[in-house]
Order: structure tokens, then sequence, then C-alpha cells
């Protein structure tokens, strides 16, 4: 026998609850629950879907994330074409590739647009819980917009969507807020950091001191315990603000305050991309150890311009989705199956032709039929088929036996209702009782 051959390590299979597995991984009823979830809440607030590809230039990351970034640096699955010597790369995130797509084809010609996809993206990093190195994002943008109150109203869509997936704001996740400013007020802030961490730079880490003159705000988000007490002590970007910003961002707080959303401001946060300006925020867990960002995004008023189109406002935000629904495992929160509303069985000797016909009846009027599948013996006993029609989590079986069919009828068995009676119900007209399945 030959061996197996296994995914690769860090990329994962998303299978059906019903798989019996040892990880810790949604299953795809969930993962199909929660793109619904997100289609009915963003298609209320007027974005429109679309999809990029996963493959890109280098460049378009090179450019548009910063040379200087752990994600361009170490974690871009990058290649050269075989065939025409092209730099490619698996996507790492999404942002770039859609501001490539808006430029590429006049997109935004006719005035500003909202928009939102959902795919894989790829970093190649040390795998562990809710850090892999395929995983599927969430990434909605408001492009063409410069004002405040589409920051604040991407932020509150964000609730919006923890709301109807079941998350409560405060308890289970928690957002925080910072502005980036504007280039010139980085600059200065940039400039003050180097001249703060060069008279400390014995005491910065290797990656601190690497990054020091390429990148010296990605310090201020080192993960190494050591560096806090200096990092906490360093210069703020709220120092160095000017009046336009710091209006841009109360603005913000001040539809968000209305809106009775609680927040942090958090002058470290950063965010892990060099295309961010003005608002930036996260939406953070302590639900989930170390990987506490479950959300994060900001404005990129310069990105068009960066990656070659007219200067453009945006925001945006990613989202992880197995992070996500790692959370709402980890919270226990009850989210709807899959299960079938009825399970079609079958007995032995039954003519297939009037049950399909009726399965298919049932089917266009909405209900969700499973029908049972015989085996190489036959379709089994009926004892057997309704201890599968109760596992498969059906609210009823439909009993198609010789009797039933003798009486030109179907019996209705309830299965998660003890009490309830067995009905029959006219196998010719379906349509007739097929709101019965619905109802439950």
């Amino acid at each position: 026998m030959a061996d197996k051959i296994l995914a690769v390590k860090g990329m994962n299979d998303i299978l059906p609850g019903s798989v019996p597995r040892k990880d810790k991984l949604p299953d795809s009823a969930l993962w199909r629950w929660f793109e619904r979830t997100v289609d009915r809440v963003l298609s209320q607030h007027g974005y429109q879907y679309l999809l990029t590809p996963v493959v890109e230039p280098t460049p378009l990351f090179v450019r548009g994330i910063g040379e200087a970034t752990d994600i361009v640096e170490k974690e871009m699955y990058s290649w050269t074409d075989a065939m025409n010597g092209d730099a490619l790369t698996l996507r790492p995130e999404i942002t770039a590739g859609i501001v490539r797509a808006m430029v590429e084809h006049n997109v935004l010609y006719n005035g500003p647009l909202r928009v939102w996809t959902l795919g894989p993206v790829f970093r190649h990093e040390r795998p562990q819980k809710g850090r892999y190195r395929q995983f599927f994002q969430l990434d909605v943008e408001a492009l063409g917009l410069p004002g405040p109150d589409v920051d604040a109203e991407l932020i509150l869509l964000v609730r919006r969507l923890w709301q109807a997936l079941g998350l409560e704001v405060g308890r289970d996740v928690r957002l925080e807020l910072n502005s980036l400013g504007q280039p010139a007020e980085r600059a200065a802030h940039r400039a003050a950091l180097v001249a703060y961490f060069e008279q400390h730079r014995d005491r910065l880490d290797d990656d601190s001191r690497r990054r020091l003159h390429s990148n010296p705000l990605r310090i201020l988000d080192s993960k190494n315990p050591a560096l806090q007490s200096l990092v906490d002590a360093a210069p703020t970007l709220a120092e160095h603000l000017g009046a336009e910003s710091r209006a841009h961002l109360q603005a913000v707080c001040d539809v968000l305050d209305a809106a009775g959303l609680p927040y942090r401001i958090n002058p470290r946060l950063v965010r892990g991309l060099d295309y961010y300006n003005l608002t930036v925020f996260e939406w953070v867990t302590d639900h989930l150890g170390s990987q506490g960002t479950v959300c994060g995004g900001g404005r990129y008023d310069g990105l068009f311009e960066q990656l070659g189109g007219k200067p453009t406002p945006a925001i945006g935000f990613g989202l992880g989705i197995e992070r996500l629904l790692l959370l709402l495992q980890a919270l226990g929160l009850p989210v709807p199956d899959a299960a079938p509303q009825a399970y079609a069985v079958i007995g032995d000797g039954v003519p297939l032709a009037p049950v399909l016909v009726a399965l298919d009846a049932l089917r266009a009027a909405g209900v969700a039929v499973q029908m049972h599948a015989a085996g190489r013996e036959g379709w089994g006993s009926l004892k057997s088929q309704l201890k599968r029609a109760d596992a498969s989590g059906a609210r009823f079986a439909l009993v198609f036996g010789a009797d039933e069919l003798a009486q030109g009828a179907v019996a209705l068995k309830p299965l998660r209702d003890a009490a309830a009676a067995q009905v029959l119900r006219p196998l010719a007209r379906p349509e007739t009782w097929a709101g019965e399945l619905l109802q439950g």
C-alpha cells in the first residue's frame, strides 16, 4: 500500500460536522452559516461582492504592504514564473489586490464603491492554534469615501456582525482605536522614535535593532516582554498629531459614543501594514490566548497612489475566519446546524418513482430532505433507517413503507418530540403539507 499523502502543515481541511476529527477546527456547517450571516449583514449596508486572484505580482505587496514589514520580509510564498520570468506571490492579504483591481479597471470612475470578498490568504509562518499558513479572510472595503463618518459606519458594521453572530461587545470582544495621522506627522514621530531607541540601543533585541531605521514603528508592536517598559516610555504618535488628524479621530469617537459602543484609545496600536493612515482599529478578545486580535483595519488614503492610481481615500478591515469561528466554539455560542428538516426512510420493495417524485416536490417547496441511501443488500430494516434518521438531526422521518404507499400516503414521524404522534399525509400532493415540515 502506498504511503498516504497528507495536507501541507498549516493548511487545513474544513469537513462536514458528521466527520469525527481530533482537532478543534470549525466544521463546514458553521463555516457556511458564517458566510450567510456575513452576506446578509453586508448587503444591509450596501456592500457588493467581488473576487480577485489569489496569485498577484510580487511588487504589488512589496510596494503596497511595505518592504520592511514581517509579511514581505519573512512570510510570503513567492516564486519566479518559469514561463515568462514574472515575480509572483500567493496573496498574504487581500486589500492590495482589491486596490490593484480598482486601478486596473478604473472601477471608481463613476463614484465611490463599497465592496467585500472572502477567500484564502497565505503566510509562511509557524502554524499554531488560530494562526495557519493558509487561512481564510473576510475583507471589507469602502473606497472613495474620505470622512470620519465612513470610519464610524464601518466600525458599527462590525458591531452589527458581532451581534448577528451572537457575540457580546465588552464581554466577548472589545474595540481598540488609534490614529496614525498623516505622512508628515508619522515622519516626525518616526524621527523621534529613532532618536529615542538609539539612546537605548543596548536594550533592544536583534529584531528591534534590525527594524530601528527601516521600520521603527514595528518595535512598538514587539511581543518581547523584556522590551515592554522601554516601549511604554517611547514617544507616542499622539504627541505629533496635528489639529486635523485629532479632529478626524474625535469625530469617529463622537459617533461611537452616540451609538453606545464602548472603545479604548490605544496609543500603541499601529497595525502590521505600512499603508494605514488616520483611523486604525482592532477588535480583540481574551478567549483565544495569545491570538487575541479577531478583526483589524483602518484608513489607507495613500495606497491607490502608491499602486499607480489617482489619490483616493479608502478604509477597510480584515477578519480571520478560522480564528473567529474558534472564538464562537470556545464561547459555546449556539449556532444553526446543517440538519435536514426531514429524512426519507424507504421500505424494501417500495417503488422508487413515487418516492423520488414526492421528495422532489418537497424540495421545490423549500424543505431540506435527505434520502436514505440503499446499500448493496437493499435499503436495510426500517428500524436501522430510523436510527440514521435520528442521527441526522432531522425533525421528521418520512416513512415510505409498503403499507403507507398502499394507502397512497407517506407517514410523518416526529423525531424530536416523543409525545407527538405519527400522521399520514397524501403521497400525491406533498406541497399541501410541506409547511408542517418547515414549521417543525
